[in-house]
């Protein structure tokens, strides 16, 4: 990272490897992928109530539980969303 308050999605996903892995790793991807949609309902109470700073932590939490998932399968997020929306342009 050039600026130390600069963080990446790759940052992200190797911070939660990291600190969860070992634990997301057992409980395996179903599991893993059941507190992601978990938190996806969170994150829509939290749009449907309008706090600002409920939507930024439920955000935050999707994020993380995705990093997680992506940890799991071997997906570089940061690697996917390129290709995806950056090759050579986002899709219609």
């Amino acid at each position: 990272m050039s600026d130390e308050n600069e963080l990446t999605l790759r940052f992200v996903q190797n911070l939660m490897k990291k600190y969860y892995y070992k634990r997301d790793s057992a409980r395996g991807l179903y599991a893993t992928f059941t507190w992601l949609v978990e938190e996806v309902g969170e994150l829509a109470e939290a749009l449907l109530s309008g706090d600002k700073e409920a939507i930024a932590e439920e955000i935050a939490d999707v994020l993380a539980w995705l990093s997680s998932i992506s940890n799991i399968v071997g997906i570089d997020i940061e690697d996917a969303f390129r290709k995806k929306y950056m090759n050579p342009e986002p899709p219609l």
